[in-house]
């Protein structure tokens, strides 16, 4: 017999990976729409090729596509796997934050931010740029959820007792503050880098979807978040090109997207005081 600790927690896994497949499938029409200008909501779900509506069998995540074989089931035309990738990664990410931290604030924080990251890394990665609609919104996302984790009492009692003397301790102890210097840290190192990159090699190194990016991600994760995800984001990314130029003999000609490296390093960070508890 299975323990009732046991058949609570396949449950609760279960429901996890299910809510992030379903989330994963509203991420592909998001991805799909937003470069081209079009609303996430209206019209419903259609094949893009022949534009006949999907019926809610059409739209079950993971099954619709391997039944259906990978193409529409009214014209025959072949659906990018890339559709069945991104219900599955939400599906994953989503199981392996609720494993992290539960049904807490932080998970909804982390949840939202993922889910933000894949439609900016998928979109970055087909079309090389990272939407404003996302990033602008997400910055102000980011301040206003850890506005709401902060005591604002005891944030002001802070305030009027020692005023701004102990600037650090203030920032690792309430959310929004820690916000508010990763908005500013993101935004600043990432545009410093970009404008000394153009003034030494007089081309543009870095756009300003990536500096946009690192602000929202600081705003999600403070300033911890941002010095973790420039370092680890700037070794993915300089193994990734070296790689790149080995297997290209030596041409640099071809742009490499920054975003999903950024992302990859947020999802690690998030990830990171938990990665042990997950995997053992």
């Amino acid at each position: 017999m299975y323990s009732t600790s046991f058949l609570t927690s396949s449950a609760f896994f279960i429901f996890a990976f299910v809510f992030g497949a379903i989330i994963g499938s509203f991420l592909n029409v998001c991805i799909y729409r937003i470069p081209r200008g079009e609303s996430i909501i209206s019209p419903p779900s259609h094949c893009p090729q022949c534009k006949t509506p999907l019926r809610f069998y059409n739209n079950i995540p993971f099954l619709s596509y391997l039944l259906q074989g990978g193409k529409c089931s009214s014209c025959g035309t072949r659906i990018s796997f890339s559709y069945f990738a991104i219900e599955f990664l939400a599906a994953i990410l989503t199981l392996l934050i609720f494993i992290s931290y539960g049904f807490a604030e932080k998970t909804l924080i982390y949840l939202v931010l993922t889910y933000s990251l894949i439609v900016i890394s998928a979109i970055d990665i087909r079309y090389m740029v990272i939407p404003n609609i996302i990033t602008i919104p997400g910055i102000f996302a980011g301040l206003f959820l850890n506005a709401l984790l902060t005591d604002w009492s005891v944030l002001r009692s802070y305030l009027t007792s020692s005023g701004v003397s102990d600037i650090f301790f203030l920032i690792g102890r309430f959310p929004v503050l820690n916000s508010i210097t990763g908005i500013i840290l993101g935004g600043g190192i990432l545009l410093s880098i970009a404008y000394i990159y153009k003034l030494l090699r007089k081309i543009e190194g870095m756009g300003m979807g990536d500096v946009k990016l690192l602000a929202m991600l600081g705003a999600f994760l403070g300033i911890q978040g941002v010095v973790f995800i420039v370092f680890l984001s700037s070794m993915i990314g300089s193994i990734t090109g070296v790689s790149l130029m080995i297997y290209n003999k030596g041409d640099l000609k071809y742009a490499i997207p920054y975003g999903p490296f950024l992302s990859l390093a947020a999802v690690a960070f998030m990830l990171y005081d938990n990665i042990f508890y997950i995997f053992r």
